[in-house]
């Protein structure tokens, strides 16, 4: 029977996704879940698996086509789903099941996602060829077999592919290895366009596809979402004395380490369920109050800046935080992020106090509400008031700043949010209780 392979949801704010680079052509036999194609999004780069074994038999979208999630992108022949198993048409999403979706190849920066689809027009843009005939042009004199976008760049570039040595599967040529290729310098045509206007002294670096769908939806957030700001200072003295005095035990009894961001979610999701206005979206001119407190935690990476989802975190210990955190980090770091890592997310911690800054205002992740900054922690003086009296000590003070869509959240929301978490940061002192470390 013929099965229709789709393009899976990935989370409910990615509407798209880019066609990266075929892996398999028509004609190919497959096993199941051996990688078919990688797709694009602003959020993740993966690897999408056969569904099911047998042969490639159509391919609907080619290399660079923008096509909207759901969309059918390929066909294939198999024989292991029957008429009476699944209805007609089947798809990926009916065969696959849901831990087996794809695998994560690269992160990608924090950035808003969603919108109105793109052109979704099976024709590709970028050569305005069929993708029936391209897809089925990929095989030369000598049985070698190339993807569209290799032989695009081949031609544009006056690269023999033949004299390329292939890092992919069995040898094949990939679109990294034309790229390494023109970069060596085995390209004989002039540079492209961009080059010939920029001085000797400048560089020219070409936009991933995570790069330029980042930059697209950068610009949708901030012009489709009235960014607001608000920002007050926290006196974190008590939380660095907490975290000195337990550091060293806590990482020998638990064997993780004890950082500020598991205390920080913990006030973070406490004071969005008391402030369920900031844990929302606006969605079809509603606004919609998520049920679920999904924190996503911008984490810095080679690859760029992702963002990882910490799910419930409202009712979990610091100890099942910092676990949770310490292992999502890890993959991430390591470019091993599951979908379920990347999805989900209601709201967006971003600790740029890491990187130095002292002050920011951060773009919403699209189609969240809001999304907080935490800064640096910096020793200052301080007037504090004792019975009356006024004295200056030096304490160690933080300043936290909401980003928010001001169509959903108003200044006396983010300062009642703002406050909620002051609130949560500040009762941390010697005789703080981090909760039941079997709490799950």
């Amino acid at each position: 029977m013929i099965l229709k392979i789709e393009l899976p949801q990935v989370g409910e704010s990615v509407t798209e996704a880019e066609i990266g680079e075929w892996l398999k052509f028509p004609g190919d036999e497959i096993e199941k879940y051996e990688p078919l194609v990688e797709i694009v999004t602003d959020k993740v780069s993966m690897e999408l698996p056969a569904p099911a074994s047998g042969v490639l038999t159509k391919i609907l979208a080619v290399d660079g086509d923008t096509v909207p999630m759901g969309a059918v992108i390929a066909e294939m022949e198999t024989s292991e789903i029957s008429k009476t198993d699944a209805p007609e048409p089947s798809s990926i999403s009916d065969s696959l099941p849901a831990n087996r979706i794809g695998t994560l190849v690269q992160g990608a920066n924090v950035g808003p996602t969603g919108g109105e689809f793109l052109d979704t027009s099976l024709t590709s843009p970028a050569s305005g060829v069929d993708p029936k005939e391209e897809a089925h042009a990929t095989t030369t004199k000598d049985g070698k077999r190339f993807s569209p976008v290799v032989v695009r760049l081949a031609a544009k570039y006056d690269i023999d592919l033949n004299t390329i040595t292939g890092t992919g599967d069995g040898g094949r040529v990939t679109k990294k290895d034309v790229l390494a290729a023109i970069e060596t310098g085995t390209s004989s045509t002039e540079s492209p366009s961009p080059q010939e206007t920029a001085s000797l002294e400048d560089q020219i670096i070409k936009p991933s596809a995570i790069r330029r769908m980042i930059a697209e939806h950068m610009v949708k957030s901030t012009s489709e979402i009235p960014h607001a700001w608000s920002a007050i200072e926290v006196d974190v003295t008590g939380m660095v004395a907490w975290r000195a005095a337990n550091k060293s035990s806590f990482e020998k009894q638990y064997g993780v380490r004890l950082t500020y961001l598991p205390l920080t979610l913990s006030a973070v999701s406490r004071a969005l369920k008391s402030n369920p206005r900031i844990n929302s979206s606006w969605v079809d001119g509603n606004i919609v109050l998520k049920g679920a407190i999904n924190v996503g935690v911008a984490v810095a990476t080679n690859e760029g800046l992702v963002v990882p989802v910490v799910r419930d975190a409202v009712n979990a210990s610091i100890l099942n935080l910092a676990r949770r955190l310490d292992q999502v980090i890890e993959r991430a770091r390591n470019g091993k992020m599951t979908l379920d890592d990347a999805s989900g997310g209601t709201f967006t911690l971003n600790n740029t106090g890491v990187l130095g800054s002292i002050w920011g205002g951060a773009i919403i992740n699209h189609p969240q509400a809001a999304i907080l900054t935490t800064e640096a922690i910096v020793k200052r003086p301080i007037v504090v008031s004792n019975n009356g009296q006024d004295t200056v000590e030096i304490r160690s003070m933080m300043n936290i700043c909401l980003s928010f869509d001001h169509r959903i959240v108003d200044g006396a929301e983010s300062s009642s949010f703002l406050q909620a978490v002051k609130t949560e940061l500040e009762a941390i002192d010697e005789s703080f209780d981090p909760g039941d470390p079997h709490v799950t």
